[in-house]
């Protein structure tokens, strides 16, 4: 038991130095951290909670529109990635915005 000991004492100290090192978090989140929305984004039959980040967006094999729903308080983005040159644009929704769309790859909150 004392060997195990004496092998990890310098990985303790090593870890140690590094946290004390560490910058406290910002009292704010940062734009690469947003705060998550309060609400609901729904994607089709899909609805998130309190979303934050990037969601896929799938579209039906069909061709039938996807339903996209911000009932947060952050706008979204659906954004579109394409070969084309120029790429269409990205479509944002507003807070309480709905529209129904075939084009989009997904949606970023914020």
């Amino acid at each position: 038991m004392r060997h195990i000991n004496r092998l990890l004492t310098p990985l303790a100290k090593a870890t140690a130095r590094t946290t004390s090192r560490t910058p406290a978090a910002p009292a704010h989140p940062s734009p690469a951290h947003p705060s998550p929305a309060s609400g609901f984004l729904t994607i089709g039959s899909t609805t998130y909670i309190n979303p934050t980040g990037t969601y896929p967006l799938f579209h039906a094999a069909d061709g039938t529109l996807t339903l996209v729903i911000n009932d947060t308080d952050h706008p979204i983005t659906i954004i579109t990635e394409s070969d084309h040159s120029p790429p269409p644009a990205d479509l944002i929704l507003a807070p309480g915005e709905r529209t129904e769309t075939r084009r989009g790859d997904c949606v970023q909150v914020g």
